[in-house]
């Protein structure tokens, strides 16, 4: 008979892992395979440290510019998360080797925000500003050719006029919940502004939020397991604290929860950001299995079968 305190885990079901970040880690992977090491990645192949570390390990080298790349024939990797045509342009110039492993979702938004601007339009991105997708996104056009709003405030200081020809795309992590605001902002002030075919938030971050949502209100405290420069993982706290859970915290690591948000609680909701491995969701709830007799409870709100094929560099060539 144990004398820990019982406590009710609501487990979020999608959690952790999407398709682009396992695309991206086995992009990483394989050119190892195929070119041995090193191979170069520049920027981290997806925002979380773990991830990265073990890469590290296996002899990838993270760089966050091309000129940290020597040109010794080693492969270079371009991070899930996108990058500015300037990047790619450089590296033909230098004849280095280069492997694109931005997520097809990303790329998306890339071909729907030059479609627009060979069309005349002016394109309005709602993102974070310096988010590397973000800077990758509006690197796709010449400069000024891409205005950034972050809130309703940033569109009601824009200066087009009411039938100048405009489109918005979107950054793909963002809340579901900031987006429709600013998004109605634009729609109220700009009515003909061409809007995506389909919403450009990918759906890995609008289910991992709907299942946040579920539990969110259920619960005394909930756990995110993601790193602090996730955009998604970051999205998901938010979204548990807007659904009224006050007690959210993001940790990268069960070593970084703060206990003392869940000193009292009789239950807990835990999910992953979609580049948090699933171990590290294990690493939490031994953690928690420590303090806690746990009662586990997994939620699911949606199925995922998505998955992306590989560059074409890199096919054919899966062990």
């Amino acid at each position: 008979m144990s004398d820990k305190p019982k406590l009710n885990v609501f487990l979020c079901a999608p959690r952790g892992f999407c398709a682009g970040v396992v695309r991206a880690i086995d992009v990483v992977e394989q050119a190892l395979r195929k070119f041995g090491a090193p191979i170069y990645v520049r920027h981290e192949i997806v925002h979380n440290r773990y991830v990265v570390e073990g890469l590290k390990r296996k002899g990838a080298i993270f760089v966050e510019e091309l000129d940290e790349v020597p040109n010794d024939g080693a492969p270079v990797v371009f991070s899930a998360h996108g990058v500015p045509k300037s990047v790619p342009d450089e590296a033909a110039r230098r004849k280095l080797l280069a492997i694109d492993a931005t997520c097809p979702l990303v790329t998306k938004v890339h071909r729907e925000a030059e479609l627009h601007f060979r069309r005349g339009r002016k394109v309005v991105l709602v993102g974070h500003r310096g988010h590397i997708e973000v800077v990758g996104t509006m690197g796709q056009l010449p400069e000024g050719a891409v205005v950034l709003v972050e809130k309703p405030a940033d569109v009601a200081a824009l200066p087009f006029v009411p039938n100048e020809p405009l489109a918005y795309v979107t950054q793909t992590t963002l809340s579901m919940d900031d987006m429709a605001e600013v998004v109605t902002a634009l729609r109220e002030k700009y009515p003909q502004i061409i809007e995506p075919h389909r919403q450009d938030i990918c759906y890995a971050t609008t289910n991992r939020q709907q299942a946040v949502k579920q539990i969110a209100a259920k619960v005394d405290a909930f756990i995110v397991v993601g790193s602090p420069n996730s955009s998604n993982s970051q999205r998901l706290r938010e979204v548990a604290e807007r659904n009224g859970c006050r007690r959210a915290q993001l940790v990268p690591r069960a070593s970084d929860i703060d206990w003392s948000l869940l000193e009292g609680i009789a239950s807990v909701g835990v999910t992953a950001g979609a580049s948090a491995p699933e171990v590290l969701v294990e690493e939490i709830l031994d953690a928690l299995a420590e303090q806690f007799e746990l009662i586990l409870e997994t939620v699911t709100t949606a199925t995922e079968d998505v998955s992306f094929p590989l560059p074409r560099e890199l096919r054919g060539r899966v062990a």
